[in-house]
């Protein structure tokens, strides 16, 4: 299951809502939206949130929170190292092989320090572009 369809879960049983009844009020397929509350879909749309976002008739902090979801909810992910440190490829690497394996408070606990990684990184200066001359093009006749 995705963080977005454990929210669809959540916000469907709080309103005694089926799949098959918000399916067909959202026009998809219960089949489509089953597949989407169990992870067996890639993300959803900006355009099915925000059909979700309408259909629940939510507003401010948990329709932000919805879309954020949506937008960590792809079940299939690549991360692209080339041009990182070896230790990011590493640490990519490791965790890809043993995700499956971890309990809730460790992954809770890699959550927080991915969180306090890019606080820290926000509050660094940006660093300043370089910019390099360019090459000088072979004389055209």
């Amino acid at each position: 299951m995705t963080p977005f369809g454990e929210a669809l879960r959540r916000l469907r049983a709080e309103r005694g809502v089926t799949q098959r009844q918000m399916a067909t009020a959202m026009g998809v397929s219960p089949a489509y939206l089953s597949a989407l509350e169990h992870g067996n879909r890639s993300e959803p749309s900006w355009e099915f949130i925000q059909r979700a976002i309408g259909y629940f008739n939510i507003i401010w902090d948990e329709a932000e929170e919805l879309q954020m979801l949506g937008s960590l909810s792809r079940p299939k992910v690549t991360i692209d190292t080339s041009g990182l440190t070896p230790k990011a490829t590493e640490i990519a690497n490791r965790l890809a092989t043993v995700i499956a394996r971890l309990d809730e408070p460790t992954l809770e606990g890699i959550g927080n320090l991915i969180d306090q990684a890019k606080l820290a990184a926000s509050s660094q200066p940006a660093k300043k572009k370089v910019r390099r001359p360019k090459e000088r093009q072979s004389q055209q006749n």
